[in-house]
């Protein structure tokens, strides 16, 4: 009989064996009542000491456990094997279970099958039926038999130990790979990848992505509205259809609960709620090299939130300088955690978040990016940035409530440009809106007639028409003039990268009408954050390019003491200084930003977009 056609698996505990009744009676029939108390006794004495549900241990047999374990496993198998010979019923099951699982453990699957032969499940116990499974289902695999393979795993059930649920996972991803369903083999990976890391988790997402790469993205558009939205392998499938120019739309958050509403503690006590006290926070960031500037208007954000703060809950905090290499990432985090950190924010390039990522994390980690390889944070862990994905798609939404149904877009001919775009795309087409056309324009190119022409052909000028544009100031100066003379009468929305922060009248007159999203702090007070009006006056870092970073490092201290609140209520937010903050179940930041219309040259808040309700202090 082949060992995947086994009998159902039985989880029963081992009982104790009993003289059969019929047996028992004749016997007693026979004795002496007092003879037969004596015997009773000491039956009963001897079930009282019978093993319920693990083998009595031997010499020999702790000889053959410490040869598995010493990674001796031809001799651990052999050993096995003698022992399995030498008894009989359960303990010759068990003895050939294990040497066939060191036969496994050594690559030698043919081994294991001749080793287990015609074990009999009945006579295992505890978790050893579900290792024989696992063991049979390997096995069928290795002789091309997915669909064998498949049946012996679909029963396993969730409620399993860490260490079965791994290979459950993995025997699962492998039989459906096999089978032809590289989605739900992908999906497989995307559950196993909580329980892996290191090298192992490596090697686990390159095989999310490679199984997603075999899937037209029409198919996998298709797939992944089967997935509910906190399923694991959505930010894998997000990531994919980005790589491929199809992106996802966003689920925007509707957040209705402000953390830190004060409300009354055990004791009587006016608490934060959702607020959780830190006490060793690091902050990781590169203080030379390219990013210096960056990393300097983040710091100091985060430190002016910082002694903003009430003294009594300011935690320590040290800064660790994490170079210019994803190597010098990790050891500045080692050192800080060497440190007695409990709490890490940072690092700050993508390459580096991935690659920390990828480590085993003794600390909560708040990543000032999105890791270069797209997944999700490790438990306890978050990411958080000024995504120009995320500005895309909320542009997108913005429009359609304004009633506009029919839009152009004109963008840079730049990476972050680019992903804006497609993410506006994304969002206004699942939103019912329709794209007329599409354009870019050149860093050096001053005419725009003819990107003009190319992306608002079919536009016409009606309430219900808007051009989408992602481009910098010196661009957006020159493109609304142009949309002018070529009669473009639709209103025109664009991502905050148009904004120069620093008010420059005199040119931003071109910009008159234009509508953009951007960090509500920098248009004015927000009750629970510093002035930005002092601040800037003060600190040289919170102008001109820096003034977003500089509101970004104060909401990466703002959410510190409420991330683990964040994550596990969807439906809170933080008044923060760059937007509204939410996370979801995976650890991803997100923001929900404000609005700003150029009047005069100005940069006015939109009437009601960039309110906020005061955060309890």
């Amino acid at each position: 009989m082949p060992a995947w056609s086994r009998g159902r698996m039985n989880m029963m505990p081992r009982k104790p064996r009993r003289m059969p009744a019929p047996a028992f009676q004749a016997v007693a029939a026979i004795l002496p009542r007092p003879v037969l108390a004596v015997l009773l006794a000491l039956l009963l004495a001897a079930c009282a000491g019978m093993p319920g549900q693990v083998i009595e241990p031997s010499a020999d047999a702790g000889r053959a456990e410490q040869l598995y374990a010493q990674g001796q496993l031809d001799q651990a198998a052999a050993a096995f094997l003698d022992l399995a010979q030498g008894h009989r019923g359960d303990e010759a099951a068990h003895f050939r279970l294990r040497a066939a699982e060191a036969l496994r453990e050594r690559g030698d699957l043919d081994g294991a099958e001749r080793a287990l032969g015609d074990i009999r499940r009945r006579r295992l116990h505890d978790d050893e039926p579900l290792r024989l499974d696992l063991l049979d289902a390997e096995i069928a695999l290795h002789h091309g038999d997915a669909a064998k393979a498949r049946a012996l795993l679909a029963d396993t059930g969730e409620d399993l130990p860490p260490r079965l649920r791994q290979r459950v996972l993995e025997l699962r991803a492998r039989a459906e790979l096999a089978a032809g369903d590289a989605f739900d083999s992908a999906r497989m990976r995307a559950r196993l990848d909580r329980y892996t890391n290191g090298v192992d988790r490596e090697q686990n997402r390159k095989q999310i992505l490679d199984a997603l790469a075999t899937i037209d993205p029409a198919a996998l558009r298709a797939r992944v509205t089967t997935l509910g939205p906190d399923d694991p392998l959505r930010p894998w499938v997000e990531q994919r259809l980005r790589e491929q120019g199809t992106p996802l739309a966003h689920a925007m958050p509707q957040p209705s609960h402000q953390v830190g509403t004060l409300l009354a503690g055990a004791d009587g006590a006016l608490e934060a709620e959702g607020y959780r006290s830190l006490k060793h926070v690091a902050l990781l960031l590169p203080l030379g090299g390219q990013l210096a500037a960056v990393s300097q208007s983040i710091r100091d954000g985060f430190l002016t939130a910082y002694f903003a703060d009430r003294a009594e809950r300011r935690p320590d905090v040290r800064l660790y300088d994490t170079g210019n290499a994803p190597a010098d990432a990790i050891a500045a985090y080692n050192a800080a955690v060497a440190d007695g950190a409990d709490h890490v924010v940072g690092p700050l390039q993508r390459e580096a978040v991935g690659a920390l990522f990828h480590q085993t994390l003794a600390a909560h980690v708040l990543a000032l990016n999105h890791p270069d390889t797209g997944e999700v944070p490790p438990p306890g862990s978050a990411e958080f940035g000024l995504l120009p994905d995320s500005e895309g798609a909320q542009v997108a939404e913005h429009m359609r409530e304004r009633g506009i149904v029919h839009a152009a877009i004109i963008a840079a001919d730049a990476e972050w440009a680019e992903r804006a775009a497609r993410a506006f795309r994304a969002q206004f087409e699942a939103a019912g809106g329709s794209i007329t056309g599409e354009s870019r324009v050149q860093d050096k190119e001053v005419n725009y007639a003819t990107s003009i022409a190319q992306a608002t052909a079919g536009l016409d000028g009606g309430p219900d028409a808007g051009v989408f544009i992602s481009m910098r100031p010196q661009q957006a100066r020159l493109l609304l003039p142009q949309l002018k003379i070529a009669n473009v009468g639709a209103r025109v929305f664009a991502t905050s990268h148009v904004h120069a922060v620093d008010a420059n009248t005199a040119l931003d007159r071109d910009l008159d009408g234009l509508e953009f999203c951007d960090a509500p702090w920098l248009f004015g007070p927000l009750p629970g954050r510093p002035d930005r009006s002092r601040i800037a006056s003060q600190i040289a870092s919170a102008n001109g390019a820096g003034a977003r970073l500089f509101a970004f490092g104060m909401d990466a201290y703002a959410l510190l003491p409420y991330l683990d609140w964040l994550i596990a209520h969807p439906d809170a937010y933080l008044n923060g200084a760059t937007g509204e903050l939410t996370a979801d179940s995976f650890g991803r930041i997100h923001r929900a930003v404000g609005w700003a219309r150029f009047s005069n040259g100005i940069a006015q808040p939109v009437e009601g977009a960039l309110s906020a309700a005061p955060m309890q202090q």
